[in-house]
């Protein structure tokens, strides 16, 4: 007997014990190994071994009952039930003759055939209709499969792109699918700008174009790979849609792949399930009464334990501060996109640095009767003053482009008696413009510090970051008055010698033990550290490195707090990252771990994650070792988590090895890696197969530590990765895993032994909880 002639004899006797207890369900076998499950798929007269509509292979139905009352009362889920378990009598069945996989076991939702062409694999528009306009032209389908140094995520070999090679971004125009019944699901692949009026993709209900309706949409992220859309249609399930791809942008254009209706569009059909990302997953504005640990757990690419924005774009951490009792941590803010733009300063307070309540924002763009006006408040810090309150002192930033003949940047200020709210200084600017001979263009980030060794009559000094043709430069501005209102200049207290950059920005000027610490955004959107000498107006450098050694760090700003501790906070992007895949959830940007700051004794600079992140580990730490790997003992499964912390210390004396490998966001599909050379030396972390993450390798080389061992704790949070070493170096990225299994953490060692005095593992929880 034949494989297909097994599958009908077992169907028709799981099929025959069903129909005397009336319950329901199609298993479609579609190719390849694959079954699908259906219900509501057809009316309830098909029988067995009947094949709905644009499905291929063969489909047994099973009873009718339940599927009336499921049709009568709307539903989408099939209840766990009898047939639910003779369902998987059916399937295990398959599995045992070979037939399929044990981890394809099919969706319980709602399924009907979607439209011709779905993925354009005809390699044409066939099914689909040129609405209007000239974008989807017989050009559109194309067979790129990369873009830049990161994979384009298409599916199979063609995808949709509005810009035709003969007029590229300037054409417009609209792509229509076929009609066809919806599902409980819909997804689709997604590329091209961010734009939610004119660059998106449309669920339509047949007859509701004629007066504009639209029951679900979704913008680009502003990046070409492609991102994975699934969309819970549930509410219209049976209804007659279509799907439409909207250019109406002159400076943009969108790409699409990939549509998939029902069962197929939550998953791989090879075991793997799509994150469940778009914008319809997200509440639009956050309110202040919100359960913040219930409202960001809900998102699949949202870190549990780092400074997030619940909607919008973050950047520069601005005003950090320790005041009564209670850290505050001020950012960059763009409230109404997930985009760079008109700058506010979000707000959120802790008592610990790790646990964060969210605050209305300190401080809001001035009144705007122009859409293009980017005027806005931007990077700045805060000061606790002469007096009992908190005050902001910030970039005023004016878009000249819109107010001719205004001065591009200043300095502004506001001050809260109750730290929440913060009206502006009545006298602003406190600095009316950058000195005479310095960059008109480069004006910016005041960062505020006392000097109690000054001897000078100013007690308070600003530095601010500035330019030059060849080499960045940090301003040195001095107060005596008690509300900080008054500035003078004292000229430039650090001049680059090029090799950093010919902008400076972000500046932080601090003493840290006998030494005092300089801190500066740079070249290529690299933060620098230097250590030296300051003697009240000239800051010498004895030691330069990088505040990160990946690229998901930026604009650092540092505080003291009330134990003394030099902490320090920093925006986890940069200017040159393209890939923001929350921007499908409505949000962008997100804020590091607090860290500690420490001098090691050559003078370079240290970072190590704050001690109130061990309040996190709800749950303790889970020891595996002391334990030595070879290839031939096999990989350690550390974990199935995506909020993990990971402490490892290998001994470099005892350990042969060629590579040690830590994968992390790991399945089938993808994985990011923390790999360790102990030939070089060289510390890595490797995301070019890491989802839609920003495709690279970030090294650094890692001496061992006093007692000869590598010390390494990790933090994996969703969507960030932050490695600190025991010396205090630390690599940073961002992880934008696709799948719901990619949550897996193995250690392993290639080329021989890796002796392990300690490898331990600890859950953490939610900083919002």
């Amino acid at each position: 007997m034949g494989w297909f002639d097994s599958a009908v004899v077992i169907g028709r006797r799981v099929a025959a014990l069903a129909e005397s207890i009336e319950v329901c369900m199609y298993v479609c076998f579609v190719g390849d190994g694959k079954f699908l499950k259906y219900d509501n798929l057809v009316d309830r007269t098909r029988r067995t071994l009947n094949r709905p509509a644009g499905v291929g292979g063969f489909c047994l139905f099973f009873g009718e009952q339940q599927q009336q009352q499921q049709q009568q009362q709307g539903g989408v889920e099939m209840k766990p039930s009898v047939s639910s378990m003779l369902a998987r009598l059916f399937w295990h069945s398959l599995v045992l003759l070979g037939l399929t996989h044990a981890s394809s076991w099919p969706c319980s939702r709602s399924s009907h055939p979607g439209p011709a062409n779905p993925g354009f694999e005809n390699g044409n528009l066939d099914g689909w209709h040129v609405v209007s306009g000239n974008a989807f032209g017989g050009s559109a389908v194309r067979t790129n499969a990369t873009y830049g140094d990161d994979p384009l995520h298409n599916d199979g070999n063609y995808f949709v792109s509005s810009a035709p090679p003969e007029s590229g971004d300037k054409a417009t125009g609209q792509l229509q699918s076929g009609s066809f019944v919806a599902s409980a699901d819909l997804s689709f692949l997604i590329g091209g700008g961010y734009d939610p009026d004119n660059l998106y993709v449309a669920l339509v209900r047949d007859g509701d174009d004629k007066n504009g309706d639209e029951l679900l949409k979704q913008t680009g992220v502003n990046d070409d790979s492609l991102l994975r859309i699934v969309w819970d249609t549930s509410e219209w399930l049976g209804q007659t849609v279509r799907v439409v791809v909207h250019d109406n942008s002159t400076e943009g254009h969108i790409l699409f792949d990939d549509l998939r209706v029902g069962c197929e569009a939550l998953g791989d059909g090879e075991g793997l399930t799509f994150k469940r990302i778009a914008q319809q997953h997200q509440q639009q504005r956050r309110q202040l009464d919100d359960d913040d640990c219930s409202l960001y757990a809900v998102d699949a690419l949202r870190p549990q334990f780092h400074y997030t924005p619940y909607q919008g774009w973050i950047n520069d951490p601005s005003g950090l501060i320790e005041w009564k009792g209670r850290h505050h941590l001020f950012s960059q803010f763009h409230q109404d996109a997930p985009v760079f733009g008109p700058m506010s300063w979000s707000h959120a307070e802790s008592t610990d640095a790790v646990h964060w309540r969210n605050l209305p924002p300190a401080l809001v763009p001035p009144p705007m009767t122009d859409p293009r006006d980017g005027s806005g408040r931007f990077t700045g810090c805060a000061v606790h003053g002469n007096d009992d309150n908190i005050t902001l002192i910030f970039t005023d930033y004016t878009d000249v482009a819109v107010h001719p003949g205004a001065v591009r940047e200043v300095v502004a200020s506001a001050s809260s008696t109750d730290g929440v709210s913060f009206p502006l200084n009545p006298h602003n600017p406190i600095i009316g413009g950058p000195p005479a001979g310095s960059s008109p263009e480069t004006f910016r980030d005041p960062k505020v510090f006392r000097d109690d060794e000054a001897h000078d009559a100013y007690p308070w000094k600003m530095v601010l970051g500035s330019s030059s043709p060849d080499a960045g430069k940090v301003l040195l501005y001095g107060s005596s008055s008690a509300d900080l209102g008054s500035w003078t200049t004292l000229g430039a207290v650090y001049r680059g010698d090029g090799s950093t950059g010919a902008t400076f920005e972000c500046p932080n000027l601090f003493p840290l033990q006998d030494r005092w610490v300089l801190l500066y955004g740079g070249i290529n959107s690299t933060g620098f550290w230097e250590t030296g000498t300051f003697n009240g107006t000239v800051f010498v450098s004895d030691k330069r490195g990088r505040l990160d050694h990946g690229t998901a760090s930026y604009a650092a700003q540092w505080y003291k707090d009330a134990r003394g501790r030099d902490l320090v906070i920093a925006w986890m992007g940069n200017w040159i990252t393209t890939k923001w895949a929350s921007r499908a959830n409505g949000w962008a940007g997100q804020q590091s771990l607090t860290r500690d700051m420490f001098l090691l004794p050559d003078g370079s600079l240290g970072f190590r994650p704050v001690a109130e992140l061990d309040t996190l580990a709800e749950d303790g730490w889970q020891h595996l070792g002391p334990r030595t790997l070879t290839a031939d003992n096999g990989d350690i499964h550390l974990a199935a988590s995506d909020t993990l912390r990971v402490k490892l210390s290998l001994d470099l004396a005892r350990t042969t090895a060629s590579l040690v490998t830590l994968s992390l966001a790991q399945s089938s599909a993808e994985s990011a890696l923390v790999t360790y050379e102990p030939a070089t030396r060289t510390l890595s972390v490797d995301t070019r197969s890491a989802g839609y993450a920003q495709s690279g390798v970030y090294s650094v080389v890692v001496a061992a530590a006093q007692d000869g061992k590598l010390h390494l704790d990790i933090f994996i949070d969703r969507s960030s990765v932050e490695v600190f070493t025991g010396d205090g170096l630390v690599i940073s990225a961002i992880v934008w895993a696709r799948y719901q299994e990619s949550n897996n953490v193995e250690l392993r060692a290639r080329g021989g032994e890796a002796a392990f005095e300690r490898i331990s593992v600890a859950r953490l929880a939610s900083s919002w909880c």
